[in-house]
């Protein structure tokens, strides 16, 4: 999916345990805290993420293990809020069967999931794009009118998903002095600034903060689920229009314009987290052997350049 957070990231697994995570530990904490499901088979999941290490157990569950102390707020807050929310969503989201404490040497709480049908969503999985984009912007928009009475205000727990990205501004400036030559900073710097201006004044509603492919199910060919609510809370939502220049381009990235609707200023904010997403991914990139990632998020800043251009 993307970089390690403040940007996100999925892959496939790799031999070793993260953070001392492997399918033994998981195995012994299932045995100690949940001796029902003891017995069941615990297997990698093919794609994981970053903030969490996420291993199936039996055919219907899965176990989720935070990787590092920051990501474990987003135990708590995704176990509280994710049934909440639930019945007003139009797809599927994570279901909580069990809260894990820490235990046989592993130092978070962690959590048993139901598990969810389908495919994380790449283009090559879906024939009718634009209807994909559709579906995702009914979501996005579902969700923004859940109750947002006592939710969690964005900040530190979301990574300032859903406030203002001015938090990521010398960030972001570092990343264009180190692009200089790379990227059209002149242009790039003028899509920031152009962020930082349109201040959200609007009421907090609920954002997921990381609607991205790796967080979409798709079924042949449609969406099933959004999953890793972990930087989810209430605040402004132009956080998750990123998708509008990842996965989306040309017809689909229009469709989703416009179902998802949204003022002026929420997607100029939009365009901010998008070129700050990508700046800071490519810095990492840029002078790796991985063309493939660079040349994926030159694609996004070129896109998201070209969208100001049109509609700033």
């Amino acid at each position: 999916m993307e970089s390690p957070r403040p940007g996100g990231h999925a892959g496939p697994i790799g031999p070793d345990g993260r953070a001392g995570i492997d399918a033994a530990l998981v195995k012994r904490l299932i045995d100690a805290q949940f001796p029902q499901w003891s017995g069941l088979p615990v297997t990698p999941v093919e794609v994981d993420g970053w903030d969490n290490r996420t291993y199936r157990l039996g055919h219907a569950m899965t176990a989720r293990l935070p990787t590092a102390a920051g990501y474990v707020p987003a135990v708590a807050k995704e176990n509280h809020w994710l049934p909440l929310l639930a019945p007003s969503l139009p797809v599927a989201v994570p279901s909580v069967l069990g809260l894990g404490e820490p235990g046989e040497g592993y130092p978070f709480p962690w959590s048993v999931r139901g598990w969810l049908r389908g495919e994380t969503a790449a283009r090559a999985r879906i024939d009718d794009l634009a209807g994909f984009a559709v579906q995702v912007a009914g979501f996005v928009r579902a969700l923004q009118g859940c109750d947002a009475s006592g939710g969690p205000l964005a900040g530190e727990h979301s990574w300032y998903r859903g406030a203002s990205p001015a938090h990521y501004d010398a960030e972001t400036r570092r990343c264009l002095t180190a692009l200089k030559g790379q990227v059209d900073t002149d242009r790039a710097r003028e899509v920031w600034d152009a962020a930082l201006a349109a201040e959200w004044h609007g009421e907090p509603v609920w954002f997921h903060g990381d609607i991205a492919s790796g967080n979409l199910l798709v079924a042949e060919g449609e969406l099933t689920a959004v999953i890793d609510f972990g930087t989810s809370g209430v605040g402004d939502p132009a956080c998750d229009l990123v998708i509008a220049w990842g996965l989306f381009s040309g017809e689909s990235r229009e469709a989703f314009r416009r179902a998802v609707g949204q003022d002026d200023g929420t997607w100029a904010r939009a365009r901010g987290w998008a070129l700050w997403k990508a700046l800071l991914n490519l810095t990492g990139f840029i002078d790796s052997t991985d063309r493939l990632r660079a040349g994926s998020e030159l694609r996004v800043i070129e896109a998201v350049l070209a969208d100001h251009q049109r509609f700033g």
